[in-house]
C-alpha cells in the first residue's frame, strides 16, 4: 500500500486546522472526511498491512483501530475505513442527546503531542447513531463505545447501558462500556468494585437476552482509567475474571496532568490524552494483562504517537491497539506506521 492521498495531503492542511480552534477543526476534519468520501476521492477500501486476525470471535482486516471520540455520531464510519483501520470504535454514545460541557472544552498541546477535553459526552444519542450504522458499508469492525446520560444518577447508571445495548446490539459488532470518561460527573465511580459487579451482572444477562433474540453474539467490553491505583486495579481484574467481560480496553484519557506542566492549558479540566499518558497507559495494560484471564483480550490505547509505540502496546499484551491524538499530530501517515508494525516477523 502507497501512500495515500489523505498521507500526502495532510501536512498541507495540518498548519491550517492548527490555526482553527480544536473543536471547530476537528468538526471540519469529519466534515471533509465525509465529502472526500462520497466524491470517491479517498479511493478503493485502504485497509491492509493485514493480515486478518480473530479476537472476540470477530474477524478484523488488521490490528489497528480508531478509538471512540474521533467520531462520536458514527458520521464517517465508512470514510474511517477507507484510511485503512481494521476498527472503528464510534461514541461515547447515550440513550439521550446531550450537548455536553460548555465551550472550550478541546485543547491542543502540540509541544506534548497532547490534548485535553472535557467535552462530557456530547452526542446526538444512541438512536440517531444507530440509524446511520445500519447503512455502513465498511469493511472495518465497527464497535459503539456507551455510556450514561450526564444527568442521569449513578444509582440508575445501569439502565442507561442497558438501553444503548439494547438499541445498538443488532447493528454493532462490539460494545464498549465506558465507565472510564473523567467528564462526567461521578462517571468513574462505577469502577469501583461493586459498582462495576453490579453494572456488568445486568449487563451480561442483557447480552445473553439479545443473544437469544436475534441469534447475534455481540461481544461487551470495558473501558478503564489510566489513574487506577493498585488496588483498584485488583479489583478489577478479579470483577472481570469473574463476571467473564468479552475484553478490556486499557486505557482511556488520565486526569493527572503533572507531565505537561507548565503549558498554558495544564490546568485546564479534563481528560489528557497523547503521548504524555503513554508511560501510565502501558503501565495499566501489563498489570491487567498479567491479572486478566489469558483469554481476555485486552484492547491497548493511550499515546501511540509513533508505530513503535504501537508494537510495543502489542508486545504488552493487546491483542489489538487503537488510535486518537496521535493522529491529530501525525496525520494518516501514522496509520499505516502503525499497521505495519503490529504485523510481527511470524506474520500474525
Amino acid at each position: 500500500m502507497g501512500m495515500s492521498l489523505a498521507s500526502l495531503l495532510y501536512p498541507v492542511i495540518k498548519p491550517l486546522l492548527f490555526r482553527l480552534d480544536a473543536e471547530a477543526a476537528h468538526e471540519l476534519t469529519t466534515r471533509m472526511m465525509r465529502v472526500t468520501h462520497s466524491l470517491g476521492l479517498l479511493g478503493r477500501e485502504a485497509i491492509a498491512d493485514g493480515p486478518p486476525v480473530s479476537v472476540m470471535g470477530l474477524n478484523f482486516p488488521n490490528r489497528l483501530g480508531l478509538a471512540a471520540g474521533m467520531d462520536k455520531s458514527a458520521a464517517a464510519v465508512d470514510a474511517w475505513s477507507k484510511l485503512g483501520f481494521g476498527m472503528v470504535e464510534v461514541g461515547t454514545l447515550t440513550p439521550r442527546p446531550q450537548t455536553g460541557n460548555p465551550k472550550p472544552r478541546l485543547f491542543r498541546l502540540p509541544e506534548h503531542r497532547a490534548l485535553i477535553n472535557r467535552m462530557g459526552f456530547n452526542n446526538p444519542g444512541i438512536h440517531s447513531a444507530v440509524e446511520r450504522l445500519r447503512h455502513r458499508q465498511a469493511k472495518a469492525v465497527v464497535g459503539v463505545n456507551i455510556g450514561k446520560n450526564f444527568d442521569t444518577p449513578n444509582e440508575t447508571a445501569v439502565e442507561d447501558y442497558l438501553i444503548c445495548l439494547r438499541a445498538t446490539y443488532d447493528v454493532a459488532d462490539y460494545v464498549a462500556v465506558n465507565i472510564s470518561s473523567p467528564n462526567t460527573k461521578g462517571l468513574r465511580d462505577l469502577q469501583s468494585e461493586n459498582a462495576i459487579r453490579s453494572l456488568l451482572i445486568a449487563v451480561r444477562a442483557e447480552q445473553e437476552t439479545l443473544k437469544g433474540k436475534t441469534g447475534r453474539t455481540v461481544p461487551v467490553v470495558v473501558k478503564i482509567a489510566p489513574d487506577l491505583t493498585g488496588e483498584g486495579i485488583s479489583d478489577l481484574v478479579r470483577v472481570f475474571n469473574e463476571v467473564g467481560v468479552d475484553g478490556v480496553i486499557a486505557t482511556n484519557t488520565t486526569i493527572d496532568h503533572n507531565s505537561v506542566r507548565p503549558h498554558k492549558f495544564a490546568d485546564e479540566i479534563g481528560g489528557l490524552s497523547g503521548e504524555p499518558v503513554r508511560k501510565r497507559s502501558d503501565e495499566v495494560l501489563t498489570a491487567f494483562r498479567a491479572g486478566l484471564r489469558p483469554e481476555i483480550p485486552l484492547i491497548g490505547v493511550g499515546g501511540i504517537v509513533t508505530g513503535a509505540d504501537a508494537a510495543e502496546k502489542r508486545r504488552l499484551g493487546a491483542d489489538l491497539v487503537q488510535i486518537y491524538s496521535g493522529l491529530v499530530f501525525r496525520g494518516p501517515i501514522l496509520i499505516k506506521e502503525a499497521t505495519q508494525m503490529l504485523v510481527d516477523r511470524h506474520g500474525k
